[in-house]
């Protein structure tokens, strides 16, 4: 009996130091990464879906030939991408809410939202 009651001690602490290494692993992965791309001076998607009171990382690529800048006043956000370049840009935690957002540099074509839910 001994024996058996080591056992169960031996795959309980087992069990513990693995959901202890899942759970490590999954907050070492960070906020969720939401993939944007500028083409023709266009952000597709143009509409993003995020969960509100959750931060979050834009990773957008821009493929035009020239540079674009991804501006929000709402968001607090602006960064240049160069040509053929990927930013990350890390977003804070959004209340519920519409934030839009736009291309400097091509402001009529390249325009954006994030809808926080």
């Amino acid at each position: 009996m001994r024996l058996g009651g080591y056992s169960t001690l031996v795959a309980l602490a087992t069990s513990l130091a693995l959901l202890t290494t899942a759970a490590h692993s999954l907050a070492d992965e960070g906020p969720e990464q939401i993939v944007v791309t500028i083409e023709n001076h266009r952000f597709r998607p143009d509409e993003i879906r995020v969960k509100a009171g959750t931060p979050f990382t834009l990773v957008v690529t821009n493929k035009d030939a020239k540079p674009e800048e991804i501006e929000s006043k709402d968001l607090r956000v602006e960064k240049v991408i160069p040509a053929g370049r990927t930013a990350s840009i890390r977003v804070r935690a959004l209340k519920p809410g519409t934030y839009p957002f736009f291309g400097e540099f091509n402001p009529t074509t390249a325009r954006g939202r994030i809808v926080a839910e």
